[in-house]
This record gives structure tokens, sequence and C-alpha cells, in this order.
């Protein structure tokens, strides 16, 4: 039995039996079976179960945020609008566009086809195994999940150790709305159980995985050697860029609430801010007003609330008092609290980049902020990086703001804001360098659950193709011809 206890307070939230690892081989059986009945539904009937589930969250979503609150220390609201409000808006647009990207698709033919016709068939994979992370456990679980499902695949979720509490969520979610049983399938084990490797040996039609990107290796590692198709949304060190052009009371806001909604602990967040020198005293000034007006507590409209893991918060002290020995300005409204999971907000200044803060993921309510002279400087500091997942621009200057956007290496870039790239569905959603591989969300997050089979149809009519055996001279002179006359 496994105790979930809440970030919070440490009250026990939660009593879950383990997975065994015995039990694994059935369980993929069960995820086989319920794949072939699945996935002979009509797109249509599955997402009849997506309106459904739509319809409960709505209805249900003041209840599940409370739990998810608990379950992760992250105020109510912010459980409601990036757990479920994301959820929501995930099914409402596939509903709307599924049925255009997933149909079959007639593509052109080189002249020399005719008559045969070629077109794309996009089919599910089989079961996807979906590795979620802590500090968003119920959206991160579920928007890979309901794309999986759409497509016409079985789930195996594996939620994260430190919030399995939603995972037994999200299992009474799918029953209470009698999806096919074992379509859905949640696996429950504490830290350093072997878990996750067991259930990659057992050889899963693809996995999808969110989380650190040491994990992330190891699971790439694993999975070539199955030749298992990965799909990884890893971590982040998002560099914000502030010229002096910008508006700065915007630009001031957007900072401390991209480096600390959520206690800093998003994959998006702002983890760099690199401000032009003629404002960069008055854009500090800024941020500590602002951070001064933050109220952090359990209430649940607090603006923040406590971190979830215990090891995260080892890290962001290490990156603080690394930063403090090497010469950074500290300030914060409150000192941290010892013995538990409150960090106050922590604008640091004098920051460079041979500190840890500038360079590792901190994953944290720490905002670091360096000064820059030139355009190309800004960019150089913010492309200095192993990640690069997001990215974003202050600027009143439109023609800036694209220059300067063509050059950030990053997956996903906000201007004028942060963030909200992972709001809109509609935009693929993934990193490049350290940050991952593969995109989800959008029309890329069906098709990265499917199969695209190219198709070739011919009448039959015809006994022979001309590419046929037998070979001879006056073939080869027809080919030449052909390519003179269609493509000198």
């Amino acid at each position: 039995m496994i105790e979930c206890k809440s970030p919070i307070n440490s009250e026990i939230i939660a009593t879950i039996n383990s997975t065994k690892p015995d039990d694994l081989e059935a369980i993929y059986k069960d995820s086989a079976d319920a794949f072939r009945i699945w996935s002979h539904l009509s797109l249509k009937e599955r997402l009849k179960y997506m309106q459904a589930l739509r319809k409960y969250l709505v209805e249900m979503g003041d209840e599940l945020s409370r739990e998810i609150s608990k379950a992760t220390g992250k105020p109510v609201i912010e459980a409601y609008t990036s757990e479920i409000l994301a959820v929501i808006e995930a099914i409402k647009y596939y509903e709307k566009t599924a049925e255009d990207i997933l149909s079959t698709k007639k593509v052109s033919s080189p002249l020399y086809f005719k008559p045969k016709k070629s077109y794309v068939e996009y089919r599910p994979l089989g079961t996807v195994l979906v590795i979620s992370p802590w500090n968003f456990p119920f959206s991160l679980s579920m928007i890979p999940t309901i794309s999986a499902l759409i497509a016409g695949n079985s789930v195996i979720l594996k939620p994260s150790f430190e919030t399995l509490a939603v995972g037994k969520l999200i299992e009474r979610m799918f029953t209470a709305l009698n999806f096919p049983k074992k379509i859905v399938q949640v696996v429950y084990a504490n830290s350093n159980s072997g878990l996750g490797e067991k259930l990659i040996d057992l050889k899963p039609n693809k996995i999808f995985f969110t989380g650190s990107t040491a994990t992330g290796k190891k699971i790439l590692k694993q999975a070539s050697e199955h030749l298992i198709p990965v799909e990884l949304e890893l971590g982040g060190k998002d560099p914000m860029i502030v010229f002096k052009d910008a508006n700065l009371e915007r630009a001031a806001s957007a900072a401390v609430w991209g480096a600390f909604t959520n206690s800093g602990q998003v994959c998006l967040s702002v983890e760099r801010a690199y401000v032009q020198e003629e404002v960069y005293d008055e854009f500090l000034s800024l941020v500590k007003g602002k951070i001064g007006e933050l109220w952090q507590g359990t209430e649940p409209y607090a603006d923040l609330g406590c971190m979830t893991s215990e090891n995260q918060v080892r890290i962001v002290k290490s990156h603080i008092e690394d930063a403090k020995l090497n010469g950074a300005e500290l300030y914060t409204k409150a000192e941290m609290i010892d013995n538990n999971k409150f960090i106050s907000p922590v604008l640091l200044s004098s920051v460079n980049h041979d500190m840890l803060v500038m360079r590792e993921e901190t994953f944290g309510p720490v905002l670091p902020v360096m000064k820059f002279r030139y355009e190309d400087e800004a960019v150089e500091l913010a492309n200095d990086s192993i990640y690069g997942l997001g990215a974003s621009i202050f600027t009143s200057d439109a023609n800036k703001a694209s220059r300067v956007s063509s050059k950030l290496n990053a997956g996903v870039i906000a201007i004028n804001e942060v963030i909200v790239p992972v709001a809109n569905m509609a935009l693929p959603f993934g990193g490049v360098k350290a940050s991952g591989m593969g995109r989800y969300h959008g029309k890329e997050g069906l098709l990265s659950f499917v199969n695209e089979v190219g198709i070739v149809e011919d009448t039959g009519i015809k006994d022979k193709e001309i590419q046929w055996f037998p070979y001879s001279k006056n073939k080869m002179n027809l080919f030449k011809k052909m390519v003179k006359m269609l493509y000198s």
C-alpha cells in the first residue's frame, strides 16, 4: 500500500495499492484486447465518449480542482485553469478537428502513374504507454491520453509517484464515465520501484514521456533496444528578452507570473530574464514591487501555494545558495521557511552564466535577471543553453520581434507574452535540443499517435507495367524521352 500525502501539510489524501510487477503482462494483454474493440469503433463513436468526458469536467471542475490542489500544493485557481480548463479545451479542439485530421487523404501522383490513385490512411498504433510528471499531473496525463484514445489506441498510464492520488482520480473518472473496460489502465509505483523499466520491456507500441531530461534519456536508450517510438517532452530553461522599448509594466508583470506561477514548476517558466541595460534598474524595481504584492498560502485564491516535490525544493535551494556564493544579489518578500515546501518567490540580480541558476533547470520560484547591451548579445545569451523549449520577447517594435524570434532556438516562442503557446491547442508543442523530441497538441498531437500508411491503387486491368521485366534498350530509350519531356 502506498500512502499519498499532500505537500501542503503531509495529510494522507489517498491510500493506493501498488501495481505488482507480476501483473504487468496481464495488464498489457487487457490493453491489447481493449484496443481491438476500441480501434474498430468509428471516430464519431470515440468522440462521443470524449464529449461525455468534456461535460463531466465542466460539471465536476470545482471538485476535481480541489483534489488536484491537495495533491500538488498549487492554488485551486491554478488547478482549475491549468489542469481542468486545459483538458476541456483540448477535447473541444479535437471534437472540432479530429475528423478532418484523421480522414483518409488523397494525394497527388506523378503523371506517369496514371490511372493509379494515391492516398494516405491514418491507423492507430496499439497500446500507448503514457508516463506523466508531477507538476501538472492531471493535464499532462490527460492530454496525451485523450489524443491517443481519439486516434484509436489503448493507454497504460503511469503517473508520477509524487502525485499518485491524481492518477487514482483519473482512473475513477474513466470508470464513472463507462469507457470500455481496460481501454485506460493506470499503474502505480513508488520511486525507484523499477516498474517503469518493466513497462518498457513489455514493448508498448509507443511511449509518451513528460519529465526530466535525465530520465528521458534513460527511457530513450531502453526503448531503442526494442525500436519503440518515443515522444519526449522534457525540461526547459526558458529565456525572456526585454528590450528598452518594451511596455515595462507589462513585461514586469509577465516576468513575475511567468517565473512564479505554480511556484515556478512549469517547463515553460521564465527561468532567465535578459533586460536591456537602459531599463534594467527600472525593471528590477517594478518586479520587486510586484513580488511584494504576491500572496502565498493555502487559501484557494492565493497567488502561490507550495512546491510539490521535496527533491525539487533541495535543487531550488542549492541554486539560490550557489548564486549568492558567486555574487548574486537576492530579493525576496520573506525568508524561505525550512522544513516545509513553501518557498517565497526569489529575485536574483547580478547573475551570470557561470551560476547554476542560469545554466541548469531550477524548476522553482526563482527569477534571475541579467542585463545586456545589444540585440545580438541578447540572442546569443538566450541560445546559450542545452535546452530549447520556449522563449519570450518583449518589445514594441514588431520588426524587431520577428527578427529576434527567427534567431531563437526554441520549440515555441511568445511575443509580449509568456507561457501561453502551450494553451493554444491549434499550435504544435514541444522542444528542441535537450528539451525533447516530437510534438503534441494541434494536428501533430493526433498524427503522433497513428501510423501514416501510404497506399497506391491501380485498376488491375493491364497485364503489365512498363517498369516490370523484361528490360530492353527500347524501354531505356523510352524512359530517357520521358525524363526529358517531364523534367528538362
